[in-house]
């Protein structure tokens, strides 16, 4: 690791410490130079799959759309922000998991049901009723009783 403060390539690990559940790695290094510390984070930089769209279009996983599209649904609803953030991390986490390349935008739409349908209900209807294209009232009802059920 270079030196951020004189650009010496020789550094030496004072410390490591797993951080975030144990996804990032914290090292508290030293510039056997200059003498000066700092610290570095490491991370696994994973390869999320491309999400295939119902007309067979390809495009690359952005975290950013998974967000907004849960924030549309869970608007004005009482959810905690650490609550949809782990959220978010669990269904990335899924799809990082599976090692596929390529997943549906139907599966992917499924599993962001699936976490909203934790959350809460009214969020998951509002994202179920524009996810699944309703035609009818009787759709949706179908759907708030098997709701109801579980």
């Amino acid at each position: 690791m270079r030196c951020p403060f004189c650009t010496a390539q020789d550094t030496r690990v004072l410390d490591s410490r797993l951080i975030n559940e144990g996804d990032q790695v914290r090292r508290r290094r030293e510039c056997n130079v200059c003498r000066e510390r700092f610290t570095t984070f490491e991370i696994a930089e994973l390869t999320m799959p491309s999400i295939v769209k119902r007309d067979g279009i390809r495009e690359p996983f952005e975290e950013n759309k998974l967000r907004s599209g849960m924030l549309k649904a869970l608007e004005k609803r009482p959810v905690d922000s650490d609550a949809i953030e782990d959220a978010i991390n669990r269904i990335k986490k899924d799809l990082m998991s599976k090692g596929e390349r390529e997943i549906s935008a139907q599966e992917l739409g499924e599993k962001v049901m699936k976490e909203l349908s934790l959350l809460d209900h009214v969020a998951f209807v509002r994202f179920a009723s524009v996810y699944r294209c309703f035609q009818d009232v009787s759709e949706f009802t179908d759907m708030i009783q098997d709701l109801q059920k579980k």
